[in-house]
């Protein structure tokens, strides 16, 4: 997986004989995302010989085509840029909202599982995260079959305490807050990572019942704390 800063593609120096298919295929559907297409927007893309030997053999085998000096993904190459992407994000979110890791931690680690990741252990991954539409980063995750078939007949694993029906129970998984002094705050009151409450009302506050205890907490913060139903 390429490293990527906000500002557009950064591959953290390493030279481009370095480059393997899969991340040129990300680069590219990538770059794309910005609106780059052709090679000269892609200086990764450039003259190195490692690099267009690499290009040539994807063209041949129907990853990808140029014309006009532009790039495009072939449906091939899309399919297989798509599955990459998806793995990565999904790892970034994963890392991001429940390992809670610092951003700096976040891409390296997210490159590395992106690679170990099968395709039922992503699929495990997206539904335990209710098939996330964005990464933190807010770039599109590229949804798969269990996104699609959720969107018609399956509820995710894990929801926003704000999204749980009233009435009904729910066992924290995560908070994802990146406000210290919420966190203890919560943690005050019990509100921590296996507890379990249960949504009593909505308006005007969240009231929420942990244990013996009602506790009424803001919208935003009930935004930020996930769920299992139970």
């Amino acid at each position: 997986m390429t490293s990527l800063n906000e500002n557009g593609i950064d591959f953290t120096g390493r030279k481009p004989m370095e480059y393997n298919e899969d991340e040129i295929l990300e680069l590219i559907w990538t770059a794309r995302e910005e609106g780059k297409e052709t090679l000269d927007e892609i200086p990764q893309l450039g003259q190195q010989r490692e690099i267009i030997h690499l290009l040539q053999d994807m063209a041949q085998r129907g990853l990808i085509s140029f014309q006009d000096n532009k790039v495009y993904l072939q449906t091939a190459g899309e399919e297989k840029a798509s599955e990459i992407i998806r793995r990565h994000r999904l790892a970034e979110t994963l890392l991001s909202l429940v390992f809670e890791l610092e951003d700096s931690q976040v891409e390296p680690t997210a490159c590395k599982f992106e690679h170990i990741l099968s395709a039922r252990v992503t699929e495990s991954v997206c539904t335990f995260l209710g098939h996330p539409r964005y990464c933190p980063h807010g770039k599109p995750i590229p949804p798969d079959e269990c996104c699609r078939k959720y969107q018609v007949e399956v509820k995710p694993l894990v929801t926003r305490l704000c999204d749980l029906q009233l009435g009904n129970q729910g066992r924290i998984v995560f908070i994802a807050s990146k406000h210290r002094h919420r966190l203890v705050q919560l943690s005050s009151l019990g509100l921590t990572p296996g507890s379990i409450v249960r949504l009593l009302q909505r308006q005007p506050s969240y009231i929420i019942s942990s244990g013996q205890t009602d506790i009424a907490v803001d919208k935003d913060i009930a935004q930020e704390i996930y769920v299992k139903k139970v």
